[in-house]
Parts: C-alpha cells; structure tokens; sequence
C-alpha cells in the first residue's frame, strides 16, 4: 500500500489504519459525516482521473493507435476489476452505466418490458430509496402489473417472513436494498434470493450503500442483478456497474440505441452486440471508469472487512453517544451499516444540520430520496450522519457537541 500513498497512521479508536490524510477534501477541522450521500475520493483515486484525462486520454474500442489501444486496455481491466470485486463469474456480466439509477432503470426498461406482463406483480419494500420505486412504477405503468410493498420489522429490517408469506407465482422480481440508506439495516440477502427463487422471481439488489462496506460475493449471495455506484465508494459520480449472469444479459433487448452497442447497422435493420456492449451506447464514461478501477483498488488494498469493522466501531459509539442524551429520537437498529438517522426533540433536521455546519460537522438532513420510509416513521425528514474510512472518534465527539449546541439553542 506504501507505493500507493496510503497512509498507514493508527487511528483514535486505535483498531485499524487511519486513512484521513488520504483524502485532500477533508480539511482539519472538518467532520464530514455525510459519506452516504457521495464519499470523499482518495488521492489514488484523484491521481488516476488526472492522468487518465491528461496523459493518457483517448477514446476506447475505435482508435488503432497506441495510447487509444492502452486505454482500451485500462478501461477494460477496469471491468474485469468489478468483476473481481463483485465475484462475478466473468468481466462480461458486468455492464457500465451512469450509476445504481441508471442501472436499475435498464433492467426495468430492459428486462421487465420484456418479462413483465399485465397482472404480474413486483415485490419492494417500506424502506426502499425512490431509485428503487419509481423505475418500477413506471413498469407497471406501461405493463399493467402490480407493486406490492413489504413492511418492515420493529427494528427496521426488511420483514422477509412477510414476503415469503405472501411472495406468489405471479411475482416476476423482487427488488431490495442490501443496505438502507437511511436506517442503516442490512438484508439478508441469501434468504431473500432463496424465497424469491422459490415462486420463480428473480431478485435485485441495491448495493449503493452495501459494496462500499462489506465483501460482495454475488454467486454466494444468489441475486440475480446487483446494482453499485462509483461515487459511493470513493470514485467518481457519474459511473456505476450492473451485474447480471451472462445468460440473462444474454436475454435482455437493448434500452439505448447508438455508437458501439452494434454488430451491423443498414436501413434494411440492425443487429446488435453481445452483452455487456449492446448496454453501452455510445463514448462511455472513460474516465469514470479509470476512477472506479482506482476506487476499488484503494478499498480493496485496505480490505473491505477492515474498512466495515471500522466504520462499525465508530458508529457504535456514535449510536451510544447520542442513545443517552435526552430528546434525541435514534432510528434503524442497534447493528446498522455506517449510517445513523436520528431527530432532536421537535428540531426540523435542517435546523439541526444548519447548526451543527457551523460548527463544522457535515451532515444530512431531508427526506434522503426515501419518502415512504419517512411516512412510515412518521416524520417529514430526519437528520443522518453517515461514516466512511475516513471517519474518527473526533468526528464523533464533534456531532455530539454540535447536538448539544442543538438542544441548548432550541432549549
């Protein structure tokens, strides 16, 4: 990791590597607690996009001269870095998009116009972010099927005694987040898969807020897509992948038509590439994609079970630091991923995240594109602190002192 510039100081909590002085947008005396939202990126990561817009900048899959042929080289090892990532059988089941909204637009666009009919059903559940529903609202829409939602537990899990309760032959997918991104809760997600293939639907996950945390081995895990975005784990925006096996890519039409998803176009008709490039419509995200290659390589040399244990401890004592002042509401359960959400008295969260800034402490506050799960709880918005590698008891120590400014000010 030393010939990387990864740094290897112990933190405060004294369990793992500190990796704050990795990354150059995180001043000092700032606590940036919203790594939900979009994460910092690291220095590797920045020196990747650097190079890889000044230097070595070309097109892909077109040019025959050498530096186009290197970045050819680079953007494809950059997929068969996910593929690795994500224990994928093959590089091929790996499709670039835009992001987890992107991608989970084109299996609805994709494979649900051709799969799903008029009275089939699509199973979600209460928790779910709105790039997770409104696809498949639109779906059903356009199909005539029907959505059902799942509730949730009493601590904020995905009730999945539920939904195999009621799961039927009609259900064609079931799509869940692997982690919420507001309560924190993590899924199940072998039995998820295990009861939705037992009525013959397949299952989709959305892993914006799990690849970032912890190990994701998708053929254990037996999903059948599974969906990340590069700006959640430390890359650029704009880049995510989907991963599906081979043989249902294989079955899925085209979404976009364009540039390099083609095998021969003439106005007598088209024919199209293989998977993953009939999905790839046009000059991709080069340089995205050299990010997210550098991205997964910056967690994967730290180790994704080192950076969920630290993102664990410190959330732990953040969940037990503010469990005991008065007034403050936590919610999710006690073993959450990373984030925390919580309300202060009857404060509105933008007046709590408006105070604790000037404080220097970075959060979120708002609905957090997760509407349903708010009226669920039965609040408007909820302030969230989310953690990252970066992450440290100062940080801590700082929301708690930015809460008690809070609740003095508010009285």
């Amino acid at each position: 990791m030393a010939d990387r510039g990864v740094s290897t100081a112990l933190d405060t909590n004294g369990l793992v590597p500190s990796h704050r002085a990795d990354f150059p947008g995180i001043a000092a005396d700032w606590h940036y607690l919203d790594t939900a939202a979009t994460a910092q990126k690291a220095k590797p990561v920045l020196d990747a996009i650097a190079r890889a817009y000044g230097p070595d900048y070309a097109t892909v899959h077109r040019g025959v001269y050498e530096r186009s042929a290197n970045m050819t080289l680079a953007y494809e090892a950059a997929r068969k870095r996910v593929a690795g990532f994500l224990n994928a059988a093959s590089e091929n089941e790996i499709v670039f998009t835009s992001g987890a909204t992107d991608s989970i637009n084109l299996v609805a666009e994709s494979w649900g116009n051709k799969f799903v009919g008029e009275g089939d059903r699509i199973m979600l559940s209460r928790l779910e972010h709105h790039s997770n529903i409104v696809p498949w609202q639109m779906l059903a829409e356009r199909t005539g099927a029907h959505i059902d939602v799942a509730p949730l537990t009493g601590d904020g899990q995905i009730d999945l005694d539920w939904i195999k309760e009621n799961l039927t032959e009609r259900h064609k997918l079931v799509a869940l987040a692997h982690v919420s991104n507001v309560l924190g809760s993590l899924l199940d997600a072998k039995r998820a898969a295990a009861i939705a293939h037992k009525v013959g639907a397949k299952l989709l996950l959305d892993g914006c807020q799990a690849a970032p945390r912890l190990p994701v081995d998708v053929q254990d895990l037996g999903c059948d897509f599974y969906v990340f975005s590069g700006h959640k784990i430390y890359g650029p925006t704009g880049i995510g992948a989907l991963w599906a096996p081979y043989e249902v890519l294989e079955a899925m039409p085209p979404w976009k038509g364009g540039g390099s998803m083609i095998d021969r176009v003439s106005f007598d008709g088209t024919t199209f590439a293989p998977p993953p490039g009939r999905f790839e419509a046009g000059t991709p995200h080069i340089v995205g994609v050299v990010g997210l290659d550098a991205a997964i390589q910056y967690v994967e040399d730290i180790g994704l079970d080192v950076i969920s244990a630290h993102e664990n401890a410190t959330l732990a004592k953040a969940r037990e630091a503010l469990s005991g002042i008065n007034s403050v509401r936590v919610f999710g359960p006690d073993k959450s991923m990373g984030i925390l959400s919580f309300a202060v008295g009857d404060v509105h969260p933008h007046d709590v995240a408006t105070i604790l800034d000037e404080g220097g402490v970075a959060i979120r506050a708002g609905h957090h594109c997760a509407q349903p799960l708010m009226d669920y709880l039965g609040v408007a918005a909820t302030a969230r602190a989310s953690f990252g590698i970066y992450s440290d008891d100062d940080d801590v120590a700082a929301l708690v002192d930015g809460i008690n400014r809070v609740r003095k000010i508010f009285g």
